[in-house]
């Protein structure tokens, strides 16, 4: 698959699906630069919560995220690259599924804005925390 994927990134054949109702992950190899653009704010957005989170936990915050106060028992660097690498791996498979259909009804695409603008808003009340 991963193959298939770099394959087509370099060599699109297919902008849409061959068949009517056609909804598998290889009936397209070529994606708007729309998610492309997406997908790195979303990429950023995230590297900047995880530093003022780490800036906001110096000053004496706390982590409600199970998962992420156990890494953060650990360095910075290692809560820093989970975050970015899972948020990365999970934006890159909504990517892949943008134009399909989430439950039966909700756009994919839909979702992946929908991320982007969680992330602008938790980023924005970082901010406001740090003031």
């Amino acid at each position: 698959m991963l193959r298939a994927l770099v394959h087509g990134s370099f060599h699109p054949r297919r902008r849409g699906p061959r068949r009517t109702g056609e909804r598998a992950l290889g009936a397209i190899d070529w994606h708007d630069a729309q998610w492309l653009a997406t997908a790195m704010l979303i990429v950023t957005l995230c590297a900047a919560d995880a530093f003022l989170t780490l800036l906001l936990l110096e000053r004496g915050a706390y982590e409600i995220n199970p998962v992420m106060r156990v890494l953060l028992g650990g360095s910075g660097l290692a809560f820093a690259v989970v975050k970015i690498g899972v948020t990365a791996s999970g934006v890159v498979l909504l990517t892949l599924f943008a134009r399909t259909r989430a439950f039966g009804r909700v756009s994919v695409g839909a979702l992946i804005y929908g991320v982007l603008a969680a992330y602008a808003v938790l980023v924005a009340y970082e901010f406001t925390l740090l003031s």
